[in-house]
């Protein structure tokens, strides 16, 4: 929702939403370099394009906005590109595991 002059009514601050922003990415990119598990399929899943797609992603943000960020927000984001990064070659280097049937619960 929007007040009259355009400006979000919610709560957030640009600072807050630009967080948000980065840390939706880095959640994507974990995800699909299967650190963590995917909400919907309740499964680990490894695609390591779209892995890349998502780092790609906040380096077009970093580039975009150089110049217009608190030194917080250029600390914060050049932390998560360096952890994403780091796991992404580490992901790269590991051999791609067969899935695992699922085993019957007793």
């Amino acid at each position: 929702m929007a007040d009259p002059s355009g400006e979000p009514t919610g709560t957030m601050s640009k600072r807050d939403l630009f967080l948000g922003l980065v840390q939706s990415f880095q959640q994507a990119a974990m995800q699909q370099m299967g650190k963590t598990v995917n909400p919907f399929t309740q499964k680990i899943e490894r695609d390591m394009a779209h892995a890349k797609l998502s780092i790609d992603m906040l380096e077009m943000i970093e580039e975009r906005t150089a110049g217009n960020l608190t030194g917080e927000e250029v600390r914060f984001l050049k932390h998560v590109l360096t952890e994403l990064r780091l796991n992404y070659v580490a992901e790269l280097e590991r051999p791609e595991q067969p899935e695992q049937p699922e085993q019957p619960k007793p």
